[in-house]
């Protein structure tokens, strides 16, 4: 299998996905829970971040215990952390900038990776590379919607995707997924560090629950 072709195959998936909750997790029984709500609600994804030294154990042992859950590992800075996150069974991973090395370790290896971009300059490194599904980053500060969409509006005819993440919220997320070019968003009010924390479950699935409902009423 190609860089690209794997690429293409996780683009395929979390496009009908939509939402996908981006994680913080410092306990692996937490973490655990928290992929155990994903699937109870009908969100079968989660980017697990490698901001904590659990990542990689949390993402090894929710691929062995949820197989449907479409895992992938977030904050992948370097090539030692990209090739934890595909050993420990991540199906995907994301990065928050671009980085050549990492972006060249992961066509080497064929693992679908979408390096972080906000400017015209990152897009068309990543395009040199042969990046086609890239992490608009951080949203929000960099621009919202309007950014995205004066981003996208030169290279439409390359078919390149997008999977905006920071500062998309439950009040915006509607309008980044209603651009054709976005595949997915990246929610990390899905499962708050600090709800997560303090076990407080009941805010986690209406927050989900919210975030499913949302992407029954989308219409592609």
């Amino acid at each position: 299998m190609s860089f690209e072709k794997n690429c293409a195959d996780a683009v395929a998936v979390l496009e009908k996905i939509r939402i996908v909750p981006v994680l913080v997790l410092n306990d692996v029984d937490r973490g655990l829970k928290m992929c155990e709500v994903l699937m109870q609600c009908g969100l079968p994804a989660a980017e697990i971040t490698f901001r904590t030294k659990a990542a990689s154990r949390i993402i090894t042992e929710a691929a062995k215990r949820f197989p449907e859950l479409y895992l992938g590992a977030g904050t992948v800075l370097d090539i030692d952390e990209l090739n934890r996150a595909f050993d420990s069974g991540a199906k995907f991973a994301v990065a928050p900038g671009f980085n050549p090395a990492v972006v060249s370790e992961a066509v080497r290896n064929a693992f679908a990776f979408a390096p972080g971009v906000c400017t015209p300059s990152e897009v068309e490194q990543a395009m040199y590379l042969g990046c086609k599904f890239l992490k608009f980053f951080p949203a929000g500060e960099a621009g919202g919607v309007k950014m995205l969409k004066s981003i996208i509006a030169p290279y439409r005819h390359r078919g390149i995707r997008f999977m905006p993440t920071g500062g998309v919220t439950a009040a915006n997320a509607a309008e980044y997924l209603a651009v054709n070019e976005v595949v997915a968003v990246g929610g990390t009010y899905l499962g708050k560090s600090a709800d997560i924390e303090n076990n407080n479950w009941d805010a986690i699935r209406q927050a989900v629950a919210g975030a499913v409902e949302l992407k029954n009423s989308l219409v592609r």
